[in-house]
């Protein structure tokens, strides 16, 4: 099945009004008023570009699913089959979250490399991080031969957590770019369900933690081949044209290749066309020069930045590690036979979650981003407050502690978990794209890693209800950031959403 979507001619240079959701208009030009830019693309073909490089989230979820497994067969007497089996809490904390911290260098690692490499590349060194991380882990012979190994995988993860979405968003229509994206938000849950799934049969088995990080050995084979198989970033191809880092008849002439093999054989001679108005477009935004740091704290960049970084901040400081952590005691407590299991209710949140993401995904390009994130996160701030009442005034009703739960994973799963990675891959200029991503990324694994080590020592200090309240509060602040700073990029492409938004 194919498509032919043709925007219309902007002629108008956004302007935010009473909250960025609105756009006036005004009478300086966005493009030249001849520019017209039609994307041609076959659905089918559509498809790898996107699966490949998803598959980088589907082994982040699995690395979450499958590590809350993984540590309690690592610490069996009877079934680990290591004689180190005995671990301290320090220790298991370190196999948990070394993943996250891997993730952290590799979103730094991202920011130096990441533009050089060019973002199939960068996701083909992320599947062998993944391959070589998944091999030291499951043949770990001693307890830091495991750490450097969770390490590795952790790198993998971040390098792939930057350029996924990047790849992804530059490779597809505009059209269907909000749900391509989204997708992979769906990928990351579906890894962790298949990693819980994967888990749980393993878990008794005679070293079952060797083999439940080694069963992704599979899917980063597959990615890291698909991704050397898919062409470069047209996008990518033709910033390194424009800022002279090669021939441009050459990079040119790729990018027009790679875009029909991106777009499929309905695209034609359009192809040629659309390569001419990206980069018209580039020029006319001023993508020439090469950026330098300084700039990313600076105009377009630094509104992206703020954009970007403040989604992914407060996706994580709203309580998500905190809230999944009772999910267990919160099913116990209102008598379901499957709460005894953390792994069977963590199954049973990881379907929710499918869900939910799977509703965002079939509205994002047609409600837009901001309906998704301001009704999401206002479910958000209902749910931590209903919890927090319930440990502190409503102990004996656990009923409202399993609504809040559902409602918490479904309304997150609506709003930050899908629009919070698809809004980080659209908002920042091209030139500025891989260093800003990364600094998202890292935002985004930094807060990640705060909030679950300082979580703990808070709920001792406060209480686990006036830290829920604490986090509705947060959520409060959040929906007020959104209504006035994040903007509406449905149906823009990357370009006009750079000169229309920014």
């Amino acid at each position: 099945m194919a498509y032919d979507h043709r925007h219309p001619v902007l002629s108008s240079l956004g302007k935010v009004g009473q909250s960025s959701g609105e756009i006036d208009n005004v009478e300086e030009p966005l493009v030249p008023v001849e520019f017209k830019n039609s994307e041609n693309f076959s659905a089918r073909a559509a498809i790898l570009p996107f699966l490949f490089p998803a598959l980088g989230g589907l082994l982040y979820g699995y690395d979450i699913g499958a590590t809350s497994c993984a540590t309690i067969s690592l610490q069996s007497a009877s079934s680990s089959g290591i004689s180190w089996y005995n671990l301290s809490s320090v220790e298991v904390g370190l196999v948990t979250s070394g993943s996250l911290y891997g993730a952290l260098i590799g979103s730094v690692l991202a920011f130096n490399v990441a533009d050089f490499l060019g973002r199939r590349r960068e996701l083909i060194l992320s599947a062998l991080m993944y391959l070589v991380g998944a091999i030291i882990t499951g043949l770990a012979p001693n307890f830091a031969i495991l750490i450097i190994g969770r390490f590795i995988s952790g790198t993998g993860i971040g390098l792939a957590m930057h350029a996924a979405p990047m790849y992804i968003a530059e490779t597809s229509p505009s059209k269907i770019r909000g749900q391509m994206i989204s997708l992979k938000e769906f990928f990351i849950v579906l890894g962790m369900v298949f990693g819980y799934s994967i888990g749980s049969l393993l878990v008794e088995v005679v070293a079952g933690w060797r083999y439940i990080y080694a069963a992704n050995t599979a899917i980063a084979s597959v990615m890291g081949v698909g991704m050397w198989w898919l062409p470069s970033s047209p996008r990518w191809l033709l910033l390194c044209a424009i800022q002279r880092k090669g021939n441009m008849a050459e990079l040119k002439e790729q990018a027009i290749s790679c875009l029909h093999r991106l777009r499929g054989a309905v695209i034609g001679e359009k192809a040629s066309e659309e390569v001419d108005e990206i980069l018209e477009e580039l020029s006319f935004l001023g993508e020439s020069e090469e950026a330098s740091i300084g700039e990313i704290f600076q105009g377009k960049c630094l509104k992206a930045l703020i954009i970007g970084a403040g989604l992914v901040l407060f996706q994580q400081i709203t309580g998500q590690p905190s809230v999944l952590y009772y999910a267990p005691s919160i099913f116990q407590s209102a008598g379901f036979s499957a709460a005894a299991d953390a792994t069977r209710v963590s199954i049973l949140l990881g379907l929710l979650k499918l869900l939910m993401t799977g509703a965002a995904v079939l509205v994002v390009d047609r409600l837009g981003r901001r309906p998704l994130l301001l009704g999401g996160v206002f479910g958000i701030v209902i749910s931590l407050f209903l919890l927090g009442s319930y440990y502190l005034f409503l102990g004996n009703v656990p009923a409202v502690a399993v609504v809040a739960l559902l409602l918490y994973v479904g309304s997150y799963q609506l709003s930050f978990g899908p629009i919070g990675w698809l809004m980080i891959s659209e908002v920042f200029p091209l030139r500025l794209r891989g260093r800003g991503l990364s600094i998202a990324v890292l935002v985004n694994f930094g807060a990640n890693a705060l909030v679950t080590f300082a979580f703990s020592p808070l709920k001792e200090l406060l209480g686990a209800g006036i830290l829920f309240f604490i986090f509705g509060l947060v959520a409060i602040l959040s929906l007020v950031f959104i209504f006035f700073i994040v903007p509406e990029t449905k149906g823009l492409t990357l370009e006009e959403i750079e000169a229309r938004c920014l």
